[in-house]
């Protein structure tokens, strides 16, 4: 009864043992193992898959559609538009530029492949509106340049089913 007893004691200490450097070794495991056992945040990101632009009786509007929910998005007059990464200046005629900015997005899927179906660089003749351009798709930021004649008084709005942003450049009533 005794040695039962041991063996008993031995395979429970055993086990437990066993589960303790388990659970150890899972707490030990780099980020990078941990990271890919669990979805990306990649999966996540917004992706950018087209841009558009209309005129209206007062007003031009640039959409950005989106795939996923829409990102914080920042709209900036800039003096110049120039292109992320390589800083060259974006060949679009203008004297007003505005730099549209989603973080997170990207316009590519998680394989590298382009999911961003819209123009990279358009020149529009529009009351207000004069060129729009792709100037960035670079680590998590997708980015818009938009050239304009006139100083741009504009505001923007979040649409959804689908989801897309909007800027909306003010003019006089041309209808």
């Amino acid at each position: 009864m005794r040695h039962l007893n041991r063996l008993r004691h031995r395979r429970t200490a055993a086990l437990a043992t066993g589960a303790l450097l388990t659970a150890g070794l899972a707490l030990a495991a780099p980020a990078s193992a941990a990271a890919s056992a669990a979805p990306s945040a990649r999966t996540l990101t917004p992706l950018v898959v087209d841009a558009r632009w209309g005129g209206h009786c007062t007003y031009d509007r640039i959409v950005i559609d989106l795939q996923g929910s829409v990102p914080p998005v920042t709209v900036t007059p800039v003096p110049q538009l120039v292109y992320d990464g390589s800083g060259k200046p974006v060949p679009l005629a203008g004297k007003y530029f505005l730099e549209i900015r989603l973080h997170p997005a990207a316009g590519h899927d998680d394989a590298g492949q382009n999911v961003y179906q819209g123009p990279k660089l358009q020149k529009i003749s529009l009351s207000k509106l004069k060129g729009l351009a792709l100037t960035g798709d670079y680590e998590g930021y997708v980015t818009f340049g938009a050239a304009f004649d006139t100083k741009p008084a504009f505001t923007t709005s979040v649409l959804h089913s689908p989801e897309r942003y909007v800027v909306d450049v003010a003019h006089p009533n041309t209808c």
